[in-house]
């Protein structure tokens, strides 16, 4: 069952669109380009047979094979889970940013990214934060939303209807979650709006989740409530299902940089403040910046949770939307100088993020990341994320208002340039 060197007949491999018997064995040398990528049956090999028909379609050398196919902290049986087809895991950095001081208490926030230049600025902009006693954090219950679409198939009163039931279909969603209420959570609350282009009526379902992010509860509860509605309202039912712009699931980090802490030889601390104030108003006002400025946002927010195995496209999608909830796509964070001409920071979007189940329950290192933060609840992981979003875009502008992007990511990029040349250099000399 493990044999490396298993022949692509075994899956049926085409070449041209037609099985050949005669198919080389996949551990050897092909050409990708004569090899269909329909593989019938890929999913039913073991992890090792899999790499070796990768390996085989595309020439893999034994180098490459090895990088493709090690496990690190995971094993086999746990890639077959985390993703269909595992042929073995892809290796990112892990590093731990320095300096943050979260309402009062130090905190070290792992961080799985691939640029250099990202772990350093969240971890500057911690320390300038830190200068004015760091974030103050915050956030909402867990409430996530669920949408249930409908149809209408007839006029109706459809609002005095759901508003009359309102209280059964509630009840009748915690139907079964006697565990996720005995912890304070489940459906709490349900409203609903209509799109008259479709003569749809899409109910939000609300459920406080506690320490899960909550998908599949959401989407359980969708679909048990949904089965009814065909008895409370003349409809055929369309989507049942969560959506990512969790409106009722905010988490906010805000801080307050004395002038003083962006003095330097070269500028004084209240150009610097001037100038990441007129760099915030430009974002505000300039969609291309906005999206920039957003990005490195983002910048901070994903590796932190891509380091605790929560779903970072997920927490992207939802932030993006929430940055246009006014029509216009604008900033994340807001920067403004107060009377006393310092720097204050604040920035409040969608967070949903849990600290049980899937990957951040199964990934060991997901559960290691959890513990260098102190092991926080889902709330307290929300705010720790979003502060260290906030330090990403203040350590940004601050360098873009003052010597510019270039001269300290470059500093930090050129350790990658020179192991490229260096590595370019060994391959001219081998050859």
């Amino acid at each position: 069952m493990d044999n490396p060197d298993i022949n692509v007949t075994k899956l049926e491999l085409n070449r041209h669109g037609h099985k050949n018997s005669d198919s080389a064995a996949v551990g050897s040398s092909t050409n990708p380009s004569r090899l269909s990528s329909r593989l019938p049956g890929f999913y039913e090999l073991s992890i090792r047979e899999r790499l070796a028909v990768v390996a085989g379609l595309a020439g893999l050398s034994e180098t490459d094979r090895f990088h493709v196919g090690h496990f690190g902290s995971l094993n086999g049986e746990l890639a077959d889970v985390f993703i269909e087809n595992a042929v073995g895991t892809f290796s990112m950095p892990l590093g731990v940013a320095t300096n943050f001081l979260i309402n009062g208490k130090n905190i070290l926030v792992p961080m799985a990214v691939e640029e250099s230049s990202v772990l350093a600025g969240a971890s500057h902009g911690a320390k300038l934060a830190r200068m004015g006693g760091g974030f103050k954090t915050s956030a909402t219950l867990p409430i996530m939303t669920g949408q249930i679409q409908l149809f209408l198939k007839s006029k109706c009163d459809f609002d005095e209807i759901l508003s009359a039931h309102k209280p059964d279909l509630i009840a009748f969603a915690n139907h079964g979650h006697d565990r996720l209420i005995a912890r304070g959570g489940g459906a709490c609350d349900m409203d609903w709006h209509y799109i008259p282009e479709m003569r749809s009526v899409v109910i939000h379902l609300y459920i406080d989740t506690r320490e899960a992010m909550g998908a599949n509860i959401v989407n359980t509860m969708c679909e048990r409530v949904s089965t009814i509605m065909p008895e409370i309202l003349p409809c055929e039912i369309g989507l049942r299902i969560l959506t990512n712009l969790t409106e009722r699931r905010l988490a906010k980090a805000e801080c307050l940089i004395p002038s003083s802490a962006f003095d330097s030889p070269e500028y004084k601390g209240t150009d610097v403040v001037d100038r990441i104030e007129k760099a915030y108003l430009f974002a505000n006002y300039d969609v291309h910046r906005a999206t920039t400025n957003n990005k490195g946002v983002m910048n901070g927010i994903d590796p932190v949770l891509i380091a605790t195995g929560n779903d970072w496209r997920a927490i992207e999608a939802g932030v993006h939307s929430w940055a246009c909830r006014d029509g216009t796509y604008r900033p994340l964070a807001v920067w403004r100088k107060t009377l006393q001409g310092d720097l204050h920071g604040s920035m409040e979007v969608p967070m949903a993020v849990g600290v049980v189940g899937g990957v951040t329950k199964l990934h060991p290192t997901a559960q290691a990341s959890l513990r260098i933060m102190g092991n926080p609840d889902a709330s307290t992981l929300a705010q720790i994320i979003v502060a260290t979003g906030l330090a990403q875009n203040l350590s940004a502008l601050r360098a873009l208002a003052s010597e510019g992007i270039q001269r300290g990511h470059m500093g930090l990029h050129r350790k990658n340039l020179d192991m490229l040349e260096e590595w370019a250099s060994r391959a001219s000399s081998n050859n």
